[in-house]
């Protein structure tokens, strides 16, 4: 099971959010998927207890959603089933729990019942560092050159303060020079010493946890959506394109995996047997 390398506490109090909508059309009625006896969400919701959270708060589209966590002692409201995005989920959660301003939001996808609880305060502690911020998330280094140009990994580039310069799911930075090798990895140093120049700058695969204050929050559904949203499905490009900033923590290793198939199910399920 992979696993971030432990993080120190969040030195802010935060509150983790998980949005937990019943409809996918991979997987049906994925939150009340079995995993070794407890609903996905729950164990989400465990997992994401380990950290040093002070609420693990789970927003729900459906009753049954609500009545499985309230069933495993997990905290949940229910939230209305017609929001276009996770992120108007978790502004309506932010209202009915009183949060504002300045409270630090942790946002844990529903399918990740094996979410690095450090991975969650180290995210949860790239705002109070970094006021500048408005949104922080993670990435890790990318091994292979398959993932760099797979469109379902999502590509990020930072600038030189650590913040998000893009995000894609197109390879980048394209190496002009360097097409089809991992460049990153200095294979071909001895031929090419532009290759040499760029091993260490790795590519980025972008870990979907996002920490929020709760003031930027609520106001997010309210931005118009980006070009580049629309174009590449990314729904973080807005905050960049309207002049916010997202911090991002760099993880040494890839988080466990989540859950979007149900050959993911199974996977998951294996790794709890």
């Amino acid at each position: 099971m992979s696993t971030t390398a432990a993080a120190p506490a969040a030195a802010s109090p935060f509150t983790v959010l998980i949005p937990a909508r019943m409809a996918s059309s991979r997987l049906p009625d994925k939150p009340l998927a079995d995993i070794a006896g407890l609903p996905m969400v729950v164990r989400v919701a465990q997992r994401a207890a380990q950290s040093a959270a002070t609420h693990v708060v789970v927003a729900a589209d459906d009753a049954r959603i609500l009545q499985a966590c309230e069933a495993h002692g997990v905290q949940a409201i229910m939230t209305r089933p017609d929001h276009a995005s996770g992120s108007d989920r978790l502004a309506e959660a932010c209202t009915q729990l009183g949060l504002n301003g300045d409270d630090i939001v942790v946002n844990v996808q529903g399918d990740e019942p094996l979410m690095d609880p450090g991975l969650i305060n180290a995210v949860a502690a790239l705002l109070p560092a970094r006021p500048e911020a408005s949104m922080g998330t993670a990435a890790h280094t990318i091994a292979s050159l398959a993932d760099v140009t797979n469109p379902n990994v999502v590509k990020v580039v930072l600038d030189a303060r650590g913040l998000a310069h893009y995000f894609s799911r197109a390879p980048i930075p394209f190496a002009r020079d360097h097409v089809g090798t991992p460049w990153w990895q200095g294979a071909a140093q001895a031929a090419a010493p532009s290759v040499a120049a760029l091993a260490g700058f790795a590519p980025l695969r972008h870990i979907g946890i996002y920490s929020y204050r709760a003031g930027f929050l609520l106001q997010f559904p309210q931005l118009a959506p980006a070009p580049t949203e629309a174009v590449e499905a990314l729904e973080q490009l807005r905050a960049l394109w309207h002049g916010h900033r997202i911090a991002v923590h760099l993880a040494d290793t890839p988080p466990g995996p989540g859950v979007d198939t149900p050959e993911d199910l199974e996977r998951v399920r294996g790794l709890f047997r």
